[in-house]
């Protein structure tokens, strides 16, 4: 809860997306991603089940095929709530939106982090040459409080995700382009 993963929303789409199959309705993906938007920004992205770029409040998805490094994903104890982040009034928002291209070649803007300044100096912290993560590489999740890098290489990956258990719990995780549950409906 609160780690900014999308496990909520993901467990929206998967209940409409199993209903549709289960009771037969036949509503198409845009259908269901429209239902889903009205319980969470990223509901439609799990209601399609690929990697995409979402604008808007999350019913604009532009399908990517992204790298499928391995991640750790570590939790420092603490959570963030979604709506807290976007009813502060410090929150920034006459910024002009970032485009796909400029977000992959690595440009990050976080909004949470001006609301929740400490997850910035949680980041630092991360970022320690005894950590094994470099700047570059840390990134924090949805509205926070989880923060992941990428690596190629799981045993990087596993590494790095000991070192910081010694502190917050973390885990090791693959990429994917596309939702278990899709390949297993066969989409």
């Amino acid at each position: 809860m609160g780690g900014g993963l999308g496990g909520g929303s993901s467990n929206a789409a998967t209940t409409l997306v199993g209903l549709n199959q289960l009771w037969q309705l036949g509503l198409s993906p845009d259908q269901l991603a429209e239902l889903g938007l009205r319980l969470g920004a990223d509901v439609p992205v799990f209601i399609h089940g690929t990697s995409a770029w979402a604008e808007g409040v999350g019913e604009r998805l532009t399908p990517v095929t992204l790298d499928t490094p391995w991640f750790v994903v570590i939790h420092p104890g603490v959570s963030v709530s979604t709506p807290e982040v976007f009813k502060d009034p410090q929150l920034t928002r006459n910024t002009p939106p970032i485009t796909m291209a400029r977000a992959l070649q690595g440009e990050r803007r976080h909004g949470a982090m001006t609301v929740k300044p400490w997850l910035l100096g949680l980041i630092r912290q991360l970022r320690q040459p005894s950590s094994g993560l470099e700047a570059s590489q840390t990134r924090l999740t949805g509205t926070g409080a989880c923060i992941f890098a990428g690596f190629t290489h799981q045993a990087e990956a596993a590494d790095v995700a000991n070192k910081a258990l010694e502190h917050w719990p973390a885990w090791v995780a693959k990429g994917l382009n596309r939702s278990p549950l899709h390949v297993a409906l066969g989409d």
